[in-house]
This record gives structure tokens, C-alpha cells and sequence, in this order.
């Protein structure tokens, strides 16, 4: 078993391609109860099976805000495995069987993750701070050595800059930041090392609203399906 901080928490890290999503799959290895965050649609199948050669039991599945550049996979799972809860932050006003708000926490056997509210990519953006394992799933606010864009889907700059600030750099340096995609090749990063490093956050707040503002970026490819799609969990009938 693969573990971070936490010799009782089973870890998986997985990855879409397509997207550069990565997937989240935490358990409690007494228990045998877990939790997956932000699953991708095309990716489902081979989630489930990894749950089940784990020999696991599935709770929640976990979207750390709407999505934009893919389609969820809770709507499918839910399909396949009916006594799974979907999870969504309260502020996304989107179809979830659970909406969570800043301080909630989602509980898996022994384990834990705390809810920090964390808008500014969108206005429902949530980041997951697992404790036990010294470690934060940031989704797309903060990324290595980056953030998520802010020009669409209620973005907003100075919002994404307080949300970092006050919700995830307050955590301890050496907690490991487990972003929600990856461009680089990259994995993980943490705390200390983006407060220092990031190019975008370790700026003054001013300054990070300027570098915002000039990035310039491209349409979303798969936003036109994936944005509908994902504020009905996923599933459109």
C-alpha cells in the first residue's frame, strides 16, 4: 500500500490524460471505507476496479467545485453502485446528494477530511485537509506552481488570492498540496514550497490580480458539455 503521512490512510493518486485530472482514492485500511475526490467520467471503470482489488467500500464521491475542462464521474458511479453519496460544496448550487460548507468534515472509518471553502476559480471551490496524513487536495485553486484561472465560471482574482492565503498557506509548511491536475509532470508539492515558489501566490495581492488579468487564455475545449453535464452530477438524462 501506497501511504502519505498516515501509515493507516491507503493512497492512490490516478490521472486522466486528456484532461490532466487527477483522481483521489483515500481509505481507512481498518475499516475499509473510503473516499474518492474528483473522479473523471472516462476514468470510472478503472476506479472502480482498483476499489474493488482493494477490497474497499466506497462512500463518497467527492468534487472539489464544477467542473469545466471534464465530466464528472460521480453520476456514473452512483449509476453502478447506488449507496454512494455524491459531494459538492454548498456554494457550486449544483445537483450533489450531499453540499458541504467551510469547517464540515467528511468522515471514512477512523479517517478525516476537513472542508475549507476555498472561491475564487469558481464560486463553489472547496480544498480538503486531511490532518492525519499532513496533506491538502487543493482541486483547481491552487496548483504547483500555479492557480486556477479566474476569467470565467464566477472567477474572480481577489477571492482566489484571499482563499489561498487564508485557507490553505495557514496550514503548516511541510503539509503536502495534492493538486487537482497537473501539466508538468509534477505530483505534489507543499505548502511551504508554494508560499516561496509559486510564481502567482508569493506576489502581492495587487500584483497576482495583474498577472491574472494578462494570462491570456484559451476557451476551455470541453467546457460547453462538460459545465451542463456536471451541475447535474454528472448526468444528463
Amino acid at each position: 500500500m501506497t501511504h502519505i503521512g498516515d501509515v493507516s490512510l491507503i493512497f492512490r493518486q490516478l490521472f486522466e490524460k486528456t484532461s490532466s485530472t487527477y483522481t483521489y482514492l483515500l481509505a481507512d485500511s481498518e475499516t475499509r471505507e473510503a473516499v474518492l475526490i474528483d473522479p473523471v467520467l472516462e476514468t470510472v471503470d478503472r476506479d472502480l476496479r482498483i476499489i474493488k482489488e482493494l477490497n474497499l467500500k466506497l462512500l463518497f464521491a467527492i468534487n472539489t467545485h464544477v467542473h469545466a475542462d471534464h465530466i464528472t464521474g460521480s453520476g456514473s458511479i452512483k449509476k453502478k453502485m447506488d449507496t454512494i453519496k455524491s459531494v459538492l460544496g454548498k456554494a457550486s448550487k449544483a445537483k450533489a446528494d450531499i453540499h458541504v460548507d467551510d469547517g464540515d468534515e467528511i468522515k471514512f472509518g477512523l479517517k478525516k477530511l476537513l472542508v475549507r471553502t476555498t472561491p475564487g476559480h469558481t464560486d463553489g471551490c472547496i480544498s480538503l485537509v486531511c490532518h492525519s496524513a499532513k496533506a491538502v487536495f487543493t482541486g483547481d485553486a491552487l496548483l504547483i506552481r500555479g492557480c486556477g484561472r479566474t476569467d470565467f465560471q464566477q472567477g474572480n482574482s481577489y477571492s482566489l488570492y484571499d482563499s489561498i492565503h487564508k485557507k490553505v498557506f495557514s496550514l503548516p509548511n511541510d503539509y503536502l498540496v495534492f493538486p487537482g491536475h497537473d501539466y508538468t509532470g509534477q505530483t505534489c508539492s507543499s505548502v511551504g514550497e508554494e508560499k516561496q515558489l509559486n510564481p502567482r501566490l508569493s506576489k502581492q495581492r495587487e500584483d497576482f490580480k495583474k498577472i491574472m488579468d494578462n494570462l491570456n487564455l484559451p476557451y476551455p475545449a470541453q467546457i460547453d458539455k462538460a459545465l451542463p453535464a456536471n451541475l447535474v452530477c454528472g448526468v444528463q438524462e
